[in-house]
């Protein structure tokens, strides 16, 4: 019996992938609710965290963005998941570093619309490393089908 083993996109991010693909949301989430706290209380310091936490935030995506990168250039098949995951992540990252030249401005002048990417920017990381890590938990079991040779013709 002869069993032909298709190509399955079933990957399991590397430690250091996860590592800087889960550290990422936290530093988007903190740079959100750092904006958030800027445009409440007017104080220019919760400015330079958000700033800050921007920074690592594209730091830590643009890494990561680099092991998509190689895993979509991996994939097989590479429509799907593989490019829904690195397009996101390029996104996020984009507006991650867009966010962090707003972020340059002085005072008041980050608001409105360092406020409106970092609202874009939270949700879209966390959906990326929904879909980039949710195959830690499930093994590689790859696709068995027998040829039609051995099923008599039907496949």
């Amino acid at each position: 019996m002869t069993a032909t083993t298709l190509p399955d996109y079933r990957y399991r991010p590397g430690p250091l992938h996860a590592i800087l693909l889960a550290g990422s949301v936290p530093l988007f989430l903190g740079a959100l609710l750092s904006d958030a706290t800027y445009y409440l209380t007017y104080q220019p310091q919760w400015s330079n965290f958000a700033a800050w936490l921007l920074f690592g935030a594209a730091l830590f995506s643009g890494l990561a963005l680099l092991f998509a990168l190689v895993n979509l250039i991996r994939a097989r098949p590479k429509s799907g998941r593989p490019t829904r995951y690195f397009l996101l992540l390029l996104v996020s990252w984009a507006l991650a570093v867009l966010n962090s030249f707003e972020h340059g401005k002085d005072a008041f002048a980050v608001m409105p619309l360092g406020l409106v990417l970092s609202v874009i920017a939270a949700p879209l990381i966390l959906v990326a490393a929904w879909i980039g890590l949710s195959n830690l938990r499930s093994g590689y079991v790859p696709v068995v089908r027998a040829s039609a040779r051995e099923t008599g013709g039907v496949a």
